[in-house]
């Protein structure tokens, strides 16, 4: 039974053996194979190419659902091949070897072609082994060269191999490598002798042709004589020679005007070679002789006669010979400034949430409904209307609407509380008229509101792909659009809002756009957080983006003290660069930096490059309550003049009064953002105009901007969110320390200097004494008293808080007294 089962098996192997041999043998088969190939190939260029446009779409997806979402029916797309095609071509260049990917893509077409049309030329197994060098060579180069970049150059294998590589040798050696590479692949593959190349500036020395460099004549002797050399030429001349003159079996052809005398045909041109085998050969002559050109030599100049000397001695002064200038070998190229920190890598997009479903929702009833209301409203007081149009926000719906002739646009104005009325909504605004259009808009909130996530705006193609000096995606506006503005040529931004209107998100969104789009080399942070609890989750990138005096410890500035002698800082450092700025011929850090980038600014003469630098200031009231104009001149002071070195500005507050947002500050912020106010005055202070006290809250704004008022949904960045963010850069390699402001010294400060009597002023000891009488300390009241200047009284206050008659200075209120009038008697006797 045993042998029988064997032999069974042993005949069922043989025949599959034999079908799979037929198969094989089938011409179809390879057909198949080549145009499945084919196919494959047309696949993957459809799907690689529509990679490169929409990868930032559908990579949060991919990560997501990975292969599981091509049996899911509620995932969307927008690969051209697809969910599949995503799918596949996030592998390929995401998972494996980045942009090298595409070396697959004429593999197939090579084999698909070879095999279904059995074109001959090529042989695939050089071609694949070429192609998996390619492959290799291009993924880690790729990864090395963009390895800032966010897009998978490289894909995970040539970062792997990259980083690698870059442990082990470095930068520089890493570079090394992948020339020496290059040359090693050059110089096998097309056999290049390396040693007929021509340097530049190199010459030979006078005896390279006698060297012993492999020349030798017919014996296998090595040439190494000038008179062999020319015995050498002149023995291949003389054969030469020889060969032309006894050519059997040819010989030359009779001149043109001679007929032959056997054919009679005219004889062939003194070029032309005619066969004369049928003929005898001719005899050698023997009297000819052969006449060989000799090489003329140059007789050399007879030397000079030697002249009598004479006893006279002769001093020959040596004669200097100026050194020429050494060429430059090689262009050092561009300064980079991210060299610094070389392997930094920018936030990642799935460190943002995506809040709710990021899609607008269409209410036809809401919007029908809403219609016939306003129409309805409007007949009632009659105004009839034309046309009417709406546009689906986020959060606000616009209606647009052309009245009949003859109706007054104020009319329309003054019925917005009746319109509100009836909808039974809150926050209607009426825009009467829309600039640059001749509709009148009235705005309705929506009743299911969408949240506009930073993530939506941060993976836009508008935000990636933006040349801002400074983006900071803001939101979305009512038309559905994702807004980004540049803070750079805001070039200040002043931000006002009620508690819990999503004023401090705002801050956190603007910040977070400039993380994700700016290099630690190339922007610097100083915040300013008297609630000491808003900002305080940015300490963790303290050494990679923020910027604090010297000597401080903690980056995020709450101290009242500290906020006014880092304005003042500020103030120095405006200054500096302006110097630098004139130096060096231009007018703006954008000229300067490119100018120093392209190394025509030497850095032995001061010249650096320059990062720009943001100063935030989250609550603005505050500091004015307590520093008042010792905070108010330095922040109007950096307003009118920094904004041409880079020093941008971003104020928030509260409370938007007359009182905090002085006309100084407001004629030079003319970028405003409001969120909802609790009043008219309050958002006339900020916006000159009214409708911030109009929105609905939960960061709902007005930008304005150039006098134009647009309405955002301001993006929702959460605090968990803010701390992933922050942990990720500060988990890399940075900087040694903060960047450092320069330093200032507060002349208000106590000094010993002041308690001299020979330096205190001739009315200290008057001025002590009104201060001490009066219960209160002010400059204003010694110039008032002593009928002083403002600089002379300020002196005075300064010696007498040096003395510690009176206090330091607490803003606008006057300074404490601390002594007694008998006190002072005692102190002034002394």
């Amino acid at each position: 039974m045993a042998q029988k089962r064997k032999k069974k098996t042993t005949e069922a192997d043989s025949t599959a053996s034999t079908a799979t041999t037929a198969a094989l043998k089938d011409g179809r088969v390879p057909q198949v194979l080549g145009l499945v190939c084919l196919l494959l190939g047309l696949m993957l260029t459809v799907a690689f190419f529509s990679y490169l446009l929409t990868w930032q779409e559908d990579q949060s997806k991919v990560f997501q659902f990975s292969w599981g979402m091509i049996l899911n029916p509620e995932v969307q797309v927008n690969n051209i091949m697809g969910k599949f095609g995503a799918v596949l071509a996030h592998q390929f260049f995401y998972n494996w070897f980045g942009m090298a990917s595409w070396v697959f893509v004429p593999v197939l077409f090579f084999t698909g072609v070879r095999l279904a049309f059995k074109t001959p030329g090529f042989k695939l197994s050089k071609v694949y082994m070429y192609s998996f060098m390619l492959l290799v060579w291009c993924s880690v180069v790729f990864a090395f060269t963009f390895q800032v970049f966010s897009f998978p150059w490289g894909g995970a294998f040539g970062t792997a191999i990259s980083q690698w590589l870059m442990s082990l040798m470095g930068i520089f050696g890493t570079t090394l490598l992948i020339i020496a590479s290059i040359l090693l692949f050059t110089v096998l593959k097309f056999n290049v002798d390396l040693s007929q190349l021509k340097f530049n500036g190199f010459k030979l020395p006078e005896n390279f042709k006698t060297a012993k460099f492999g020349r030798t004549d017919a014996s296998g002797k090595v040439i190494d004589d000038d008179s062999e050399v020319k015995d050498w030429t002149r023995q291949i001349k003389e054969e030469n020679l020889e060969q032309e003159v006894t050519r059997p079996p040819y010989e030359e052809a009779p001149p043109e005007d001679e007929e032959d005398e056997d054919d009679g045909q005219v004889g062939a041109t003194e070029f032309t070679v005619i066969n004369r085998e049928d003929k005898p050969k001719p005899e050698p002559v023997d009297d000819l002789s052969l006449e060989v050109s000799q090489p003329i030599e140059q007789e050399r100049p007879k030397e000079p006669e030697p002249t009598p000397t004479t006893n006279t001695e002769m001093e020959v002064e040596e004669i200097t010979e100026e050194k020429e200038a050494k060429e430059q070998l090689f262009d050092i190229g561009d300064y980079d400034p991210k060299l610094d920190l070389p392997d930094f890598k920018f936030p990642t997009l799935d460190l943002l949430q995506q809040h709710g479903s990021e899609k607008i929702q269409v209410d036809t009833v809401e919007l029908e409904k809403n219609k016939n209301q306003i129409v309805e409203t409007l007949s009632n007081y009659n105004i009839e209307i034309s046309k009417i149009k709406a546009t689906i926000g986020p959060t606000v719906t616009l209606y647009e609407i052309v009245p009949q002739a003859g109706v007054r646009i104020s009319k329309i104005k003054n019925l917005e509380d009746d319109i509100a009325l009836s909808l039974a909504a809150l926050g209607i605004r009426i825009i009467a008229p829309i600039p640059g259009k001749g509709t009148i808009g009235i705005e309705v909130p929506n009743v299911k509101k969408e949240i506009v996530s930073m993530h939506t705006l941060i993976a836009s193609e508008k935000f990636q792909t933006s040349k801002y000096e400074l983006p900071v995606a803001l939101g979305k506006t009512i038309s559905n659009e994702i807004f980004i503005a540049d803070l750079a040529k805001m070039p200040h931004m002043l931000m006002a809002g009620a508690t819990g209107q999503g004023k401090s998100v705002g801050l956190n969104a603007m910040l977070v756009s400039l993380l994700y789009k700016k290099h630690p080399s190339q922007l610097k942070f100083v915040l300013v957080d008297p609630k000491k609890v808003e900002l305080n989750l940015f300490s963790r990138i303290e050494k990679h983006y923020l910027a604090k005096l010297p000597g401080e410890e903690d980056a995020i500035i709450t101290d009242t003290k500290k906020v006014i002698h880092t304005l003042n800082a500020l103030c120095i450092e405006m200054d500096n660069r302006y110097d630098l700025l004139k130096n060096a011929q231009v007018r703006n850090i954008k000229e300067y930096n490119a100018k120093f980038i392209s190394r025509r600014l030497n850095p032995e003469k001061g010249h650096q490059y320059l990062p720009y630098i943001v100063l935030v200031i989250d609550e603005f009231a505050d500091l004015m309550m307590t520093a008042g104009k010792e905070v108010e001149t330095p922040i109007a002071r950096l307003a009118q003049l920094a904004r041409a070195v880079g020093i941008h500005l971003i104020i928030a507050t509260q409370r938007p009064s007359v009182n905090i947002i002085t006309g100084i500050i407001k004629a030079n912020f003319p970028a405003r953002v409001a969120f909802k106010v609790t009043s008219k005055v309050d958002s006339r202070t900020i916006l000159d105009t009214g409708g911030a006290e109009q929105l609905i809250g939960r960061g709902d704004m007005l930008l304005s901007e150039g006098g134009e008022l647009t309405r955002l949904q301001c993006g929702f960045v959460d605090t968990p969110e803010v701390d992933e963010i922050c942990d990720y850069i500060g988990d890399q390699r940075g900087y040694p320390y903060a960047f450092e402001l320069p330093e200032y010294v507060d002349e208000n400060d106590g000094g010993g200097k002041m308690l001299d009597p020979s330096e205190r002023d001739e009315l200290f000891a008057e001025a002590a004494r009104q201060v001490v009488g009066s219960g209160s300390g002010s400059t204003s009241m010694l110039q008032r008293k002593l009928k002083l200047g403002y600089n002379r009284a300020g002196r005075l206050m300064d010696q007498l808080e040096a003395a510690g008659i009176v206090g330091p200075s607490e803003g606008s209120k006057a300074r404490d007294v601390m002594m007694d009038m008998y006190q002072l008697e005692q102190f002034l006797d002394s």
